[in-house]
Formats: structure tokens, C-alpha cells, sequence
């Protein structure tokens, strides 16, 4: 019998997992809020809001119900921005049970409390088997099929590898780990890292200080990730490191791009809008900065990063205090 799973989340990153799910034969409930976009990748079986170009099988069913959507599905796949991550498990709640096998794409922290997505699902959701999907990929690659590989960590290791394994297949890799921490902090670190290294590049700068920033920035996600519990192993490999390099060197990252654009000049909500999607990062570097301060910890890049983006300091400034940091052993 075929299995099925829902996408929950019709933009781009949704679509193109709905797309790979969709390869390896699986049948895939699409699930967006906006009624009218549903029924526009209904007609034209394309995205061609978020993801114009990549025809959507026939065992991709978009839907606009959420309880039509999870409706006999054991697996769902949360793929929204991390802010609307609560109100999504709180309209679940009352329609899924606790059975099911829910993981997460999303990337961030929940901002006003600070949180790790997966402490939200635990005080939301009494599910026993979760976890989070994250690494280095892009959904327009994703869609292509072009090669990939990605974490999956969870809670019980059979769920996790028995989600993994949805997801293998067609040039496409899923590892495993039980290290949800760790998963959850790369894919949401490395967002904000992203932002300064196009702020950077925005402001002129050459290759060696990218290579610094991204450096010195892994430093400043391990020295915290170890803090919150995550193992290093785990920083240094897909969901970490992996992540890392692809958001900060190539223009398909919306967070680069939002920080070339603060680095030429353009203000936050003008750079909002030339990216034209959520930049998760913009969101993270203020719970990056509060949460390292309550930890007692020192991470200058991320807080030169939150002063630029919610104190309106000029960027030319905040490399300056970063260069003129007294003298330390690496």
C-alpha cells in the first residue's frame, strides 16, 4: 500500500519536498492556508508563486483544508516559517493523534520566547515521535533533483529512520541523528551568519573576509550550540557546516541576499522586499542576541548582526568594533 504524506506549507521549500516525495512514489497532501493560491496549483499544476517551472505529479493533491490534509495521513511535514510554527500545531491539536510522525523544515527560533521549534511542539503537541529536517539545500535544486543530502534527527530513532527513508532516493540523501538540538540551531544559526557575510560582499568586501566571517561565525554557533546541548559532531555536518556554506556564498539564499542589500544601502524593509519571501534570519539574530546574553556568552558577530538590523547601526561601524576587538587566541 502506497503511503501518504502531507506537506504542510505550499511556498517554495514545501513544494519542492511535496516535488521529491512525490519521486519516490509516495502519495503527497499539499496543504497551504490561502485558498486561492490552492487552487491555482489545483489548475495550473505549477507554483508559480514560489516555485515557478517544476510541473506538480499527478500524486501531488493540493489541498486548502487542513483536516483534509492530515485526514489518514501517518506522516506530516511542516514546511511554514517558523513564526506561524505554534498556531499551525495549535489548529492541529485537536485533529491529529498522538501517533502520527510529524517532522519540521522549518528553520528558527520562535521569537518572542526564544525558543527551539521542538520545545514548542512538546508543550503544544503530545506526539511521540518528531523530529526536524535541515541541511544544505535549496528548493529550486531540490525540485531539479539535481544531488542533495540533508539531516533528520528525532526523538526515536526507528521514526526517524523510517522518515529518512520517505525522503531517499532520486540523487537525494537523509542521514540520521538523534541530535534535534543540534539540527535546529545549524539551519537557524547559519541564517543570521548569512546576513553578515552579505553584508559584507554588499559593502565591497573580497573573499577573505567571507572566508573570516564564516570562520570565526562556525566558532560563534558551535561556542553556543554546545551551550543550549547540541554536539559538535553535529555542527560540523550537514544541518551545520554544510548549511553554513551554501547560505553564505551563493545568491539562491534569500538571507544573503537581504544582506547584500543592507550592505548597498537599502534599509530593513526595503531589503525585505527586494528578497520578496521570509527571511528567517532577520528573526533569529534577535533571539540569537537575547539568548546568548541570558547564557552569558560572547558571540560578536551575531550581536553586530542584531545591532545593524534593530538598532540601525551603520554596517561600516559595526565592522569597525569588530576589527578593533582586543587581540584573542583562535
Amino acid at each position: 500500500m502506497t503511503e501518504t504524506v502531507a506537506v504542510l506549507g505550499a511556498g517554495s521549500w514545501g513544494t519542492a519536498l511535496a516535488i521529491q516525495l512525490a519521486r519516490n512514489d509516495l502519495q503527497v497532501k499539499l496543504w497551504g492556508h490561502d485558498e486561492d493560491h490552492i487552487e491555482r496549483l489545483r489548475e495550473l499544476r505549477e507554483n508559480s508563486d514560489y516555485l515557478p517551472g517544476f510541473v506538480l505529479a499527478d500524486n501531488i493533491e493540493p489541498v486548502a483544508d487542513l483536516a483534509t490534509a492530515v485526514s489518514n495521513t501517518p506522516y506530516l511535514l511542516v514546511a511554514i516559517p517558523s513564526k506561524g510554527f505554534r498556531s499551525l500545531l495549535q489548529r492541529l491539536k485537536p485533529i491529529i493523534d498522538a501517533d502520527r510522525i510529524l517532522f519540521w523544515a522549518s528553520k528558527g527560533f520562535e521569537i518572542d520566547t526564544g525558543k527551539l521549534l521542538h520545545e514548542v511542539l512538546i508543550e503544544e503537541l503530545p506526539l511521540r515521535h518528531y523530529g526536524v529536517v535541515s541541511g544544505p539545500t535549496f528548493a529550486t535544486e531540490v525540485a531539479r533533483g539535481t544531488p542533495a543530502a540533508i539531516a533528520c534527527a528525532g526523538n526515536d530513532p526507528q521514526s526517524t529512520a523510517t522518515f529518512a527513508g520517505l525522503l531517499r532516493g532520486h540523487h537525494f540523501r537523509a542521514y540520521t541523528s538523534e541530535d534535534i538540538v543540534g539540527v535546529e540551531l545549524g539551519g537557524a544559526l547559519k541564517n543570521v551568519l548569512a546576513i553578515a557575510v552579505g553584508i559584507s560582499d554588499g559593502l565591497g568586501f573580497g573573499a577573505n573576509t567571507r572566508a573570516a566571517l564564516m570562520t570565526r561565525g562556525l566558532s560563534e554557533i558551535m561556542h553556543l550550540g554546545t551551550s543550549l546541548g547540541a554536539e559538535r559532531e553535529t555542527l560540523m555536518g550537514l544541518a551545520g557546516l554544510g548549511d553554513i556554506i551554501l547560505t553564505c556564498t551563493d545568491d539562491q539564499s534569500r538571507n544573503r541576499r537581504f544582506g547584500l542589500a543592507i550592505g548597498k544601502g537599502r534599509s530593513i524593509s526595503q531589503a525585505e522586499i527586494e528578497v520578496g519571501q521570509t527571511v528567517e534570519g532577520l528573526r533569529a539574530a534577535k533571539a540569537i542576541y537575547h539568548k546568548s546574553k541570558n547564557l552569558g556568552l560572547e558571540l560578536p558577530i551575531m550581536a553586530e548582526v542584531y545591532h545593524v538590523l534593530y538598532d540601525n547601526k551603520n554596517p561600516q561601524d559595526a565592522v569597525r568594533d569588530l576589527e578593533s576587538r582586543p587581540q584573542g587566541h583562535e
